[in-house]
């Protein structure tokens, strides 16, 4: 009889890419994958370890599938079993834990579920910022030779996946270690010439790495979307320096109003991380300021969690998580008036929206995300699921336009 099996992704974009790598590995040897409540006869938890939080519902899902099948097999992989193997063992003894090796080497057929398909370029990070684990848990930059890169993605697009999101740890540094060196805006270009490859998005990018030629393959392309995701982390030059991040509030603001400038319409999204070790409420208050003048269309608010092994685990002027939680309740209303005046620039013009599933329980409506990466919805008689539609945006409701 075949067997069955279920997975459970945490974290980031390269996670999910990943995650599908294992997948096609599984269905390959005759597994049957389960999404529903019934149990199976094998979990697979690709982990996270980014935060604290990340940590507990990553033990989470491995509680969760050894009370749905006791006698199941569970294995648990990703960066918390890199790092915490001992964390996941207090919790399920009996887990097998896989680290994870150079899955560069891999490529995914498909993405299960999905209308877009994350590919990772690179894995991977050199920057080693002072809160962060992921340099322990991932290792060195490493980048997927761009020959590889074209051919999986002309797989993805021969099977009707019209965009792709290029991935990567640190997606600024891919072909920085490849001999000759290459280039994102090198691949950019490549990847212009597949055909059937309607749009081509860029996950995470760090502010140092978005160079001239990349902006101007924002300006010039007809497939990349016009959307950056940058992450700030904190508007204040005295925490972005404990931070040992490699820009000030003025290189960020800098490089946004030169985007803006060159990509009329770009959206900008970001990180910030909220109770650094030192921050007070002036510095945080430059988080603010900086955050109104980008105007982000979306913004990833983490509260600060001491992670061991990283220099900020212990950094004096510790935040009380009770001011760490009132920071970031406050800091989320500012990214939603953000948001909001970012949207409402575009009300009354039309976008190009993949449809991407119905919304809710309508069947009438259906939701997507234009190039610049609103959330849109409309309704519609028919199934329009992966196809892209030019629609009018008519009214800003929360996290999404009605069309």
């Amino acid at each position: 009889m075949m067997k069955t099996i279920k997975f459970y992704t945490l974290g980031c974009k390269v996670n999910q890419y990943d995650t599908q790598v294992m997948r096609e590995q599984f269905l390959a040897r005759g597994f049957r994958e389960l999404t529903n409540g019934a149990a199976a006869q094998v979990y697979l938890i690709n982990t996270c370890t980014v935060t604290g939080r990340a940590d507990s519902e990553s033990l989470g899902f491995i509680r969760r599938a050894e009370k749905e099948n006791p006698r199941a097999r569970v294995i648990v992989t990703g960066c918390l079993a890199e790092l915490d193997a001992d964390k996941i063992k207090h919790v399920c003894p009996a887990a097998v834990i896989v680290k994870k090796g150079n899955w560069l080497k891999q490529g995914i057929s498909g993405f299960s579920g999905h209308t877009r398909a994350f590919l990772k370029i690179q894995d991977g990070c050199d920057n080693f910022c002072a809160y962060c684990k992921v340099p322990l848990a991932r290792g060195p930059c490493r980048s997927k030779p761009l020959q590889e890169i074209v051919s999986e993605a002309a797989g993805l697009a021969r099977r009707g996946f019209k965009e792709i999101v290029l991935c990567g740890i640190c997606l600024g540094a891919w072909g920085k270690d490849l001999r000759p060196a290459g280039e994102l805006a090198e691949a950019i270009s490549c990847l212009e010439k597949i055909p059937g490859l309607l749009r081509l998005r860029l996950s995470s990018i760090e502010a140092g790495d978005i160079s001239a030629k990349l902006i101007a393959k924002f300006k010039n392309s007809k497939i990349l979307c016009p959307h950056l995701h940058i992450p700030m982390q904190s508007g204040d030059d005295e925490i972005l320096q404990l931070m040992l991040r490699q820009y000030r509030r003025a290189d960020y603001l800098g490089l946004a109003a030169q985007i803006r400038e060159d990509v009329p319409g770009i959206a900008i999204t970001t990180d910030c991380l909220v109770g650094f070790p030192g921050e007070e409420e002036r510095h945080f208050q430059n988080t603010i300021s900086l955050l109104r003048k980008i105007i982000p269309l979306k913004t990833h608010v983490f509260p600060f969690s001491a992670r061991p092994g990283t220099k900020a685990a212990s950094l004096p002027g510790a935040v009380s998580p009770e001011e760490i939680k009132i920071r970031a309740c406050r800091l989320r209303a500012v990214a939603r008036e953000c948001a909001l005046k970012y949207q409402q620039g575009f009300l009354g013009k039309k976008v190009s929206v993949l449809v991407e599933q119905r919304a809710g329980d309508d069947p009438a409506c259906q939701e997507g995300h234009s190039d610049n990466y609103i959330k849109v919805r409309m309704r519609a008689k028919r199934g329009l699921r992966n196809q892209l539609v030019q629609v009018k945006l008519k009214e800003v409701r929360g996290d999404y336009c009605l069309a």
